[in-house]
């Protein structure tokens, strides 16, 4: 089993990615096998025939398990995780479970996980069988919002995903 982190975010390493890690950890057991923090390609995402966009384009794909995770702006995902995105044809996720990870500043935010990335992800193919995961940037590590989601997600994702320890 193959678990990927995808992360939106314009600063390397934040805590989205940290969020993202921890969501991925706990799901699976294990850290993620590929990490994916799209900052890291600079100005590459402009080059439709850059090799190592590409490359995590093909990681992306080969994901058993993707955690796509973006800090909330203005209300949405970020423009850096849409330009990653975009290298994906319809349906070419197919078979790839995601879960759409967003952080914010503010409760008001909580819906856009469910409403903006997840049609995204949809569309793309993945299957996205938990609710969109919203967490504040400010407690994500401690979140009392991330407890219960895990405990329903559980439930919800494929066996062939979670730790032995969690699986139903």
């Amino acid at each position: 089993m193959t678990t990927t982190l995808l992360v939106g975010n314009p600063r390397p390493r934040s805590r989205t990615f940290e969020a993202a890690r921890l969501v991925a950890e706990t799901l699976s057991g294990a850290p993620p096998d590929v990490e994916i923090d799209v900052v890291d390609f600079g100005s590459a995402l402009f080059d439709w025939n850059d090799a190592g966009v590409a490359r995590a384009v093909a990681q992306v794909g080969a994901s058993d398990l993707l955690v796509v995770a973006t800090p909330t702006y203005k209300g949405t995902y970020t423009g850096l995780l849409k330009l990653f995105l975009d290298r994906f044809g319809a349906g070419s996720l197919n078979g790839v479970i995601a879960v759409p990870l967003m952080l914010g500043g503010d409760w008001r935010h909580s819906l856009a996980p469910e409403v903006f990335l997840k049609p995204v992800l949809a569309e793309l193919g993945a299957s996205t069988p938990t609710r969109g995961l919203f967490l504040l940037d400010s407690d994500y590590n401690e979140s009392e919002a991330l407890t219960d989601w895990l405990n329903v997600a559980r439930t919800q994702l494929p066996e062939r995903v979670l730790a032995p320890t969690v699986a139903r």
